[in-house]
């Protein structure tokens, strides 16, 4: 079978990887963008992994520990002035694990991942093919296969599936089947911290205008330190016209004592949030998965990890078609109807914790914090939903 991997990000490289060392007999092609010569390892933006990814990520020969920084507890809570602030304390400790998950820089994940695609394309040049700089412009299904339009002249490509795990931003990508703008943004950037306080403790703090997070990060030359992303209305923020103290001093306020004291803070970027979901995964012979399939909210962090198991997920299903001679347009189906417990309680339950934040309703704020309180106490519950977000549905 001839297999075509757009998009060579965290996703698409898992992807490609997986498919590599499980489905021998496949050709495969990955395309991007990005020159094969970009420097993808300075890449500093911040990704957060849960224990499955990382599982995965070993599986791949892929994961560089000494680059990312373990999660070993999460702490999430409500600022005040609710009237009932109520947390929740998850630790790998009483999980019986290592760890919960890890946060570590994109380029951290992604050139360790290209690295590794790159050794095997090499070994198996017969089948395993790197066509980075080259862009897909359009994919056109046919009755058993698919073209793919690439190139900078008229280059048809026909494939007997596509994968499209193309990821961007929310305010850049095409419209997708369920858009919802949630009229909020997201800065993102790191603060340092005056004592190694986290020391593997994530923190998510509900706001009156929406979730602040600190995820931890390695400690670098400069000492500890601990990505943040600060999410507001846009109709309320006001934090590109605050200096670099204020900006400190109200996040500050904001965090819970666990936080420590944040003595400085990086350049900020801003992204617009919103929900770009597909209904419907599977079009033809071209399948989407991670981004392409559905961008969230990060309030719950858990795009990437929700892309990385569409990539297992459909590499599972072709192996075994491969073993049972199964129809590859009857298990590409089954892929897409496996994927949806998974997918839309995840999309549902980030839309509605996004969209209450809009929310200005009296008794909002007490009813969050009991419902954060009643979770701490409900231990069976608190493990169920700590098993789901380190592993999926």
């Amino acid at each position: 079978m001839k297999f075509a991997v757009i998009g060579a990000g965290p996703a698409g490289l898992a992807l490609a990887l997986l498919a590599a060392e499980r489905l021998g007999d496949h050709e495969i092609h990955l395309f991007d963008t990005r020159a094969l010569d970009h420097d993808v390892g300075r890449d500093a933006r911040t990704l957060a992994l849960n224990l499955g990814s990382i599982r995965l990520l070993q599986r791949l020969s892929a994961w560089e520990p000494e680059r990312a920084q373990a999660i070993r507890a999460v702490h999430v809570s409500q600022a005040p002035p609710a009237p009932i602030a109520g947390e929740v304390r998850i630790s790998a400790t009483e999980q019986g694990l290592p760890q919960l998950g890890a946060v570590l820089p994109y380029g951290a994940l992604v050139a360790p991942l290209q690295q590794r695609w790159l050794a095997l394309a090499g070994a198996a040049p017969q089948r395993l093919f790197t066509r980075f700089g080259t862009a897909v412009h359009a994919i056109r299904s046919q009755a058993d296969g698919v073209e793919l339009d690439c190139g900078e002249g008229p280059i048809v490509d026909r494939f007997d599936l596509a994968v499209v795990a193309e990821g961007g931003v929310f305010a850049e990508q095409q419209r997708k089947s369920i858009r919802s703008d949630y009229h909020q943004n997201a800065w993102v950037g790191s603060v340092r911290l005056a004592t190694p306080g986290l020391q593997g403790l994530a923190i998510e703090r509900f706001t009156r205008n929406g979730p602040l997070a600190l995820l931890p990060l390695p400690d670098d030359a400069q000492g500890p330190r601990a990505a943040l992303v600060w999410c507001l209305p846009q109709a309320e923020d006001d934090i590109a016209t605050l200096s670099d103290a204020q900006r400190l001093t109200v996040i500050q306020q904001q965090l819970p004592a666990a936080a420590g004291r944040l003595t400085g803070i990086s350049a900020l970027k801003c992204f617009p949030l919103g929900l770009n979901a597909e209904t419907r995964l599977l079009q033809g012979r071209a399948l989407r998965i991670g981004n392409a399939a559905q961008t969230l909210h990060p309030v719950a962090g858990q795009g990437l990890n929700l892309g990385l198991r569409d990539a297992q997920a459909l590499v599972d299903a072709l192996r075994e078609a491969a073993e049972t001679g199964q129809d590859l347009d009857a298990t590409l189906a089954r892929v897409e109807w496996q994927r949806a417990p998974d997918r839309w309680p995840m999309i549902a339950a980030t839309d509605f914790l996004a969209r209450s934040f809009a929310w200005r309703l009296p008794g909002l704020p007490a009813l969050r914090g009991l419902a954060l309180a009643g979770l701490e106490l409900a231990t069976p519950l608190k493990t169920a939903l700590a098993r789901r977000m380190m592993f999926g549905g």
